[in-house]
């Protein structure tokens, strides 16, 4: 999976993991960190096999990659991460060698980043199962700030799902 290793070595992702982490230093709640990333990868890999999507494995693993890597420009001025992201991820998806990705795929991975954080009834594939995901790699019901986070009862994970 080299077009994941791009991804990832790619100097604008560097800059931007490097300043997420800065940005959660200290912080108590759900970090953003790359296990996390890799969580919501094979969360989304899993589901993908389980609802026989016929996703490509690299496809899933980018949209995982670049979902939350725009975080920190929520942080430090407020702008929502899932725009922060896609643009992001459009830069880099843009600068991968030809042919790693299918234009329909470039899309795909742009949707599910920017639409990520809300289930929509309207969703590709992609976007269902990162948003579903991210959801399921937080692990709250094991967290030991949960009872002071501001996510409601709703968005928390509260239960090993299988």
């Amino acid at each position: 999976m080299k077009s994941i290793e791009f991804i990832r070595k790619h100097p604008l992702y560097q800059s931007s993991y490097d300043r997420l982490q800065k940005a959660e230093e200290g912080r108590r709640f759900c970090c953003h960190t790359m296990a996390h990333f890799l969580d919501v990868a094979r969360i989304a890999w899993i589901l993908n096999l389980e609802r026989q999507l016929g996703l490509r494995k690299e496809v899933v693993y980018a949209a995982a990659l670049l979902h939350d890597i725009g975080k920190y420009r929520q942080y430090e001025e407020g702008y929502p991460h899932e725009k922060a992201s896609a643009e992001i991820a459009e830069i880099i998806l843009n600068e991968l060698p030809e042919h790693v990705f299918s234009e329909g795929e470039k899309q795909s991975v742009l949707q599910a980043v920017f639409g990520h954080r809300r289930q929509r009834t309207e969703t590709e594939n992609l976007e269902r199962i990162l948003y579903l995901a991210d959801k399921k790699s937080r692990l709250c019901y094991a967290c030991a700030a949960e009872k002071d986070c501001n996510w409601s009862l709703e968005k928390k994970n509260m239960e090993v799902e299988i």
